[in-house]
C-alpha cells in the first residue's frame, strides 16, 4: 500500500531542510505580493504542496497561541537519528493510556524512513503557531451539542451488537481504501500525521481539482454559481462549490456523507465548511478554514494551515492494488471463532 520509493524520497527530502526555522525568524508575509496568473486571469494556485508539521491540531491547555523562536528551535531539533516527531517506539513513540492493542500496534512494523510527521512548525504571517485551530481563542474545537453526544451513544449501542471484525462495513473507510484515513482530503483539510501529506491542485476556468496523496483522493469543486445536489445526496467529500473573492479561492461545501466523519464527528444535514485558500508568496498558500454544523458543535470552529511549495513528485497510493490487509483480517477472526467453537 506505501510506495517505498516515495519514502526513500522523502527521507531525502527531510535530511535537506533540516535546518531549523528558528535559525532566524521568519518574517510577515508582504501584503503587496502579487500572485502570478492562470490564463483566465486569476491567482494561480496549481503545483504541488504540503501541509505536514509539528504544529499542533488543537493547543494544548495552558499555551498561548504562538510559541516563542527559542521554543521552535527546541521542537525542531532531532534526536540524533530520530526526527522530532518519530514514528516508531525505537525513537520514543508511546502509545496512549487505553488505546487498543491494535491501535498500540498500528505503524510498528514500519522504520523512521516509512514516516513524515513533519520537521517544521507552522508559521503564519510570521508567528510560529501552537495550534491549527485558531478559534474559539482556545484553540480547541468547542464541546459537542447534547444532540451530538446522545448521536455518539446510539451508535456505540448500535455499534454495540457486533464484534469489530464481524464485516468489512464494520472496519474503517481508510482500512477499506475508500478515503482517506484522517482528514487529508477534507473537507477540511488536515496533515495526517504519518506521511504523504501532500497535495496537486490543478485549475481551470471553471473549476478547480485538489489531488491528496493519501489514498489517491480527488475533490472536484466547480467554480461560478452554485446548483447544489439533492439533499439526500451526499458524497464522501461533499458539494463543493467555489469562487474568487478577489485574490482568494473561497470553496463552501455541504452535502458531507455523515460515514466520512471529521475526527470521529460526523457532519449533519446543516454542515457548512468554508475553505479559503490565498497565495501568500510564491512558496506559500495560506489555507484557512470554518466549520459550521449548529447541530453537532455549540459554535463554529476553525484555523489556519500554511501550505508549503512541494518540490517532488506525488506517487499512486495504490490502496487496493494487492492489498489482502482486509481479507486476511476478516479470515483470521473466523479462524479465531472457529477455535472458540471447538471445530
Amino acid at each position: 500500500m506505501i510506495r517505498v520509493s516515495h519514502l526513500a524520497l522523502l527521507a531525502v527530502s527531510a535530511s535537506l531542510v533540516a535546518s531549523s526555522a528558528a535559525e532566524a525568524q521568519v518574517p510577515a508575509w508582504d501584503a503587496s505580493y502579487r500572485a502570478p496568473r492562470t490564463a483566465d486571469g486569476q491567482p494561480d494556485l496549481q503545483g504541488n504542496w504540503t501541509n505536514v508539521t509539528l504544529t499542533p491540531f488543537e493547543r494544548p491547555d495552558g499555551r498561548e497561541p504562538v510559541y516563542s523562536w527559542d521554543e521552535v528551535r527546541d521542537i525542531e531539533q532531532p534526536e540524533d537519528e530520530c526526527p522530532p516527531n518519530p514514528g516508531t517506539v525505537v525513537c520514543g513513540r508511546r502509545a496512549s493510556t487505553g488505546q487498543s492493542n491494535e491501535a498500540r500496534l498500528s505503524g510498528n512494523e514500519y522504520n523512521e524512513v516509512y514516516w513524515d510527521r513533519g520537521s517544521r512548525i507552522a508559521i503564519v504571517n510570521g508567528e510560529p503557531r501552537t495550534s491549527l485551530v485558531t478559534w474559539p481563542a482556545n484553540g480547541r474545537v468547542p464541546d459537542r451539542t447534547p444532540f451530538a453526544q446522545r448521536y455518539a451513544e446510539e451508535r456505540r449501542d448500535f455499534r454495540g451488537q457486533f464484534v469489530q471484525y464481524d464485516h468489512p462495513e464494520l472496519r474503517p473507510l481508510g482500512e477499506r481504501c475508500i478515503v482517506s484515513f484522517g482528514s487529508s482530503a477534507g473537507p477540511p483539510m488536515m496533515p495526517n500525521s504519518a506521511y504523504n501529506n501532500n497535495y496537486t491542485i490543478v485549475q481551470t476556468a471553471d473549476h478547480v481539482m485538489i489531488v491528496a496523496e493519501m489514498v489517491h483522493d480527488f475533490r472536484i469543486v466547480r467554480l461560478g454559481e452554485p446548483e447544489p445536489l439533492p439533499t439526500d445526496v451526499k458524497p464522501y467529500f461533499g458539494d463543493s462549490w467555489g469562487r474568487w473573492e478577489g485574490n482568494t479561492l473561497v470553496i463552501e461545501t455541504t452535502n458531507i456523507n455523515p460515514d466520512h466523519a471529521f475526527r470521529g464527528i460526523p457532519y449533519s444535514d446543516e454542515a457548512k465548511v468554508i475553505e479559503r485558500l490565498t497565495r501568500v508568496d510564491d512558496d506559500t498558500i495560506l489555507y484557512e478554514f470554518t466549520v459550521d454544523d449548529p447541530t453537532m458543535y455549540t459554535e463554529p470552529w476553525g484555523g489556519e494551515i500554511p501550505l508549503e511549495q512541494f518540490d517532488d513528485l506525488l506517487y499512486e497510493y495504490s490502496c487496493h492494488e494487492g492489498n489482502y490487509a482486509l481479507a486476511a483480517v476478516l479470515s483470521g477472526a473466523r479462524y479465531e471463532e472457529s477455535l472458540g467453537a471447538g471445530r
